[in-house]
């Protein structure tokens, strides 16, 4: 049994061989028929070259080995560049002409790439590159470029996202001096201006740069005040360059150093310096961390021994490498699908051979494969080592980028950025916001750098201040020969002193008064600005005024005070002598609607009255008089005439009323028109002045001149002034005298003027708009909108307030007493029509209740009867009008007088 039970599983083991030596002729046999299509690899052979050409061999290893089905099998042409654009444009000529590859992978920087692309694009063979990202390079339009890396651009506005998140308002970038340093800077440029941050300077290093050239760059940013840098460069040079600005104390509290991708994604490949980047804040490219990722990690170093077996120094593999994988998948997955029917190239033109003999370009046969690989390398679509590989428009979508702090021997992550979010804190919060987390900054890990300093000495601000003759609550300048010192005080003093104080961060300043000549005490305003523009100050405070021409000079901050240009001239007193002076007290429209409610009131009375006494009665024209006789003599409460109706008296007690408070009314305003002077301006048109010859003043230095010449006055009609005591003299004397008729000046200094001469002067149109006061900084300066934020506070706060009323006491107390003085205003409809609407509403219900009661009572002679209406009009109407004999006041007369009166009996008419 035993031997039959050997016998029968050796029987298997034999069987199981044959068909294992089956599988594999097959997939011999699979092998051997598959197709080879070439593709060349263009790289230089140093550690970043070893690298990625390691990754694409790996890549065609682990892809086939999964698909040895597939009828096609990519075989690697690999040529080396060198390193210079000349070879591997030759080199890429060479592997199209020569070898006729279907594809190219490389070359690595974009310089080489730009011309790579052209000889691709003419051959109709697609061109990969994972390495260079030039953003431009897109601009060659050629849909046989295709970029399976991120190109440089796309980190720029997570760089603008973080300069916003920390307000910082200056940044200066500083790159390497080649296609692949400048390619990012317009870009950049741009997502700084959309987070409103100014580029003052831009450093550029040459990629040959000694150290001392090095230092003395970083010197020369060291003088100037802004401290964000933004470095984009290969990490060889970066390291170089933070090295040396260590040494120098470019790396102390204050300072802000930002790295795009291209030094943070080989941060690993500078151990050697990464101890002069601590604090270093680093754009990466952010790789999700798969199992597939990891499994290929740890055998890298195993694998990449077994393609340079002898190589001493194993390089780091990073996101390029992870690229160069993920690029070389892609292209079997497109190559497979592109098919085998058609990997050949057309021969070139022979006409165009002819012309262009010794032109080597048109020599180049055209890929006829080339056009299917490339439709279908557009549209592959895998989860790679790098991420998901999308290609949108032949470049590597961009997605999430993770910020790293620079901490220790390595780093540290502080968030994320995405186009859709922004800032986060994890991964998690992408698509709520919320910034980063704390950054360890240079110097003070505990300090978040304002990212401008006034210099490297430390030095004060140097703030110039105007000297000035007059209207010193404004700016004040006093010099103590005693003790040989100058006080600095007024009203834009202590507002600047306030704004610096609300400041988040100490700055430091000195008040210089400005000189013009040993003659002239101070120079104009536009002198000022002037000074400003060509740095000899840093800022300027005063009572300046925001105006467009001096905005080409300097940065205006926010206006601290608002301001306008008036005319000021001297009043005139006019007493009332008009004879209808008594009309005045009441508009027109006021006047009819008392005399028309004069008639409806007598109308109100008749009505309620003629039936039931006999005062009303008689004549028409006697009725009428009476009415009207009665309503009138209300106005002075004269009326003699007694009523016996009790809606009448009603009415009547109502009316009354309205008359009191319209006679009152009308009798102190009549008064204020009798005894009140009326004071108006005596300059009320400022193109009388100029058609008349008139002069007309302004303070001196001032702009107002401008706006005078612009009105067409003449230059020997204008007087100029400088204190408020000069200009009240100029103004007493009148334009007869030497003198001037009015004086043009800005409100705030008209307002000083009027409050010490508060009942001779007055304002008058036309007003000019102004911007207001503000502070002047150089252009570009980040101080000027840290300044305006703080204004702002400041402005909004109690300090303003208390600021104003320290100075312009005077001012407001003169607009309160002016308040206070008695004007006449005339009355109004507007101030009445509650009154008359009240009358009308009781007299009308009165009359009606009064009507209705009368039908009622005599309904027999309308209601009760079969007579045509117009007679029941008739008969009605002839009743209303007559006497109402049932009355108790006519019944009691009628006793008097010895008459008996029967209830249904009427009296003959009078």
């Amino acid at each position: 049994m035993r031997r039959r039970k050997g016998v029968k599983l050796g029987g298997l083991w034999v069987l199981f061989m044959v068909l294992a030596a089956a599988m594999a002729a097959e997939e011999e046999e699979k092998t051997a028929a598959a197709v080879e299509v070439k593709v060349g690899v263009v790289l230089n052979p140093n550690a970043f070259g070893k690298m990625g050409m390691a990754c694409i061999s790996m890549a065609l290893s682990d892809f086939y080995a999964s698909r040895s089905h597939y009828r096609t099998r990519v075989i690697l042409k690999t040529v080396d560049s060198n390193g210079t654009v000349v070879d591997a444009a030759a080199a890429a000529l060479d592997l199209i002409k020569k070898e006729e590859v279907q594809a190219i992978i490389g070359p690595k920087t974009s310089m080489q790439a730009s011309f790579v692309i052209d000889v691709g694009a003419k051959a109709h063979v697609p061109i990969i590159s994972f390495s260079a990202t030039r953003p431009s390079l897109t601009s060659h339009r050629s849909s046989f470029f295709f970029r399976a890396a991120q190109d440089d651009a796309s980190q720029v506005k997570a760089i603008g996202s973080i300069v916003k998140a920390f307000k910082w308002r200056r940044v200066v970038p500083i790159y390497v001096d080649d296609m692949f340093g400048d390619g990012i800077i317009p870009y950049l440029i741009d997502a700084l201006q959309n987070v409103n941050a100014h580029v003052p300077y831009q450093s550029i290093i040459s990629p040959t740069a000694t150290d001392d050239q090095i230092i003395g760059e970083l010197y020369k940013l060291m003088t100037m005040q802004t401290r964000v840098f933004v470095v984009h460069m290969l990490h060889g040079l970066a390291s170089r360059i933070f090295i040396k600005a260590k040494q120098i104390g470019m790396l102390n509290k204050g300072y802000v150093w930002i790295v795009t991708n291209s030094i943070t994604n080989e941060l690993d490949s500078i151990n050697h310096s990464i101890e002069s980047m601590q604090g270093v804040i680093g754009i990466k490219t952010y790789v999700p961390r798969t199992q597939k990722l990891e499994a290929f990690e740890d055998s890298w170093q195993k694998r990449f021994v077994k393609y340079y077996p002898t190589i001493e120094h194993i390089p780091e593999l990073d996101v390029f490498g992870l690229w160069a994988y993920d690029a070389a998948w892609a292209l079997n997955i497109a190559v497979e699908e592109a098919g085998i029917d058609s990997l050949r190239y057309s021969p070139a033109n022979v006409k165009v051979l002819k012309m262009n003999s010794s032109n080597y370009l048109h020599n180049l046969g055209v890929n006829q494969n080339g056009v299917r690989l490339r439709d279908r390398l557009s549209n592959v679509t895998f989860d790679g080592l790098a991420g998901k590989f999308v290609l949108r428009n032949g470049q590597l979508e961009s997605a999430v980028f993770e910020i790293v702090n620079v901490i220790g021997n390595g780093r540290r992550n502080v968030g994320f950025w995405s186009p859709e979010s922004g800032l986060t804190r994890t991964l998690e919060g992408l698509g709520g916001g919320g910034g980063l987390k704390s950054v360890i900054w240079p110097g003070d890990p505990g300090h978040r750098p304002k990212g401008w300093e006034v210099s490297t000495a430390e030095r004060k601000l140097r703030v110039v201040v105007p000297v000035k003759d007059g209207f010193w609550e404004f700016v004040s300048i006093v010099h103590d020969a005693k003790t040989n010192t100058t006080k600095v005080s007024g009203y834009c003093i202590e507002v600047f002193k306030a704004v610096v104080e609300a400041l988040p961060y100490a700055v430091g300043y000195e008040l210089i008064p400005f000189h013009k000549t040993a003659a002239e005490p101070g120079g104009t305003y536009n002198d000022l600005v002037y000074q400003i523009y060509l740095g000899n100050f840093d800022a300027l405070v005063g009572d300046l005024t925001i105006r467009a021409n001096r905005s080409k000079y300097i940065d205006y901050t926010l206006p601290f005070a608002e301001s306008g240009v008036s005319l000021v001239v001297p009043i005139k007193s006019v007493k009332n002598t008009n004879a209808w002076v008594f009309i005045q007290p009441l508009k027109g429209r006021l006047w009819s609607l008392t005399g028309g409610f004069f008639l409806i009131m007598a109308l109100v009375v008749w009505v309620l009255e003629h039936r039931i006494n006999e005062d009303f009665r008689g004549h028409p024209l006697n009725q009428i008089c009476t009415s009207l006789w009665y309503s009138f003599s209300t106005m002075v409460f004269a009326h003699r005439e007694i009523t016996f109706n009790n809606w009448t008296r009603f009415v009547v007690i109502i009316w009354l009323f309205v008359v009191l408070i319209i006679t009152q009314s009308y009798t102190a305003s009549l008064a204020s028109y009798l005894t009140v002077q009326e004071f108006k301006p005596a300059v009320t048109d400022i193109h009388q002045l100029q058609r008349n010859g008139e002069f007309v003043g302004h303070k001196v230095g001032s702009f107002i001149r401008e706006i005078l010449k612009s009105l067409e006055f003449d230059e020997s009609q204008l007087r100029t002034y400088r204190t408020a005591e000069e200009l009240h003299e100029l103004l007493s004397k009148g334009s007869s005298n030497g003198g001037i008729s009015a004086a043009m000046d800005e409100i705030p200094y008209i307002k000083l003027f009027l409050a010490k001469y508060c009942s001779q002067y007055t304002t008058t149109e036309p007003t000019y708009k102004a911007d207001g006061f503000g502070f002047g900084f150089p252009i570009g300066s980040a101080l000027a909108s840290d300044i305006s934020r703080a204004i702002l506070e400041v402005t909004e706060s109690d300090r303003m307030r208390e600021i104003e009323n320290a100075w312009f006491k005077k001012v407001r107390e003169c607009s309160v007493s002016e308040a206070s003085q008695l004007s006449s205003t005339r009355l109004s409809v507007d101030s009445f029509w509650a009154l008359f609407v009240i009358v009308a509403g009781v007299s009308a219900v009165c009359i009606i209740c009064y009507i209705v009661k009368f039908l009622y009572d005599e309904r027999g002679l309308w209601w009760y009867t079969n007579a045509p209406k117009r007679q029941r009009f008739h008969q009605v109407g002839r009743k209303f009008m007559d006497r109402d004999a049932r009355a108790y006041r006519l019944q009691r007369r009628a006793f008097r007088n010895g008459i008996r009166v029967h209830p249904d009996h009427h009296p003959p008419a009078n």
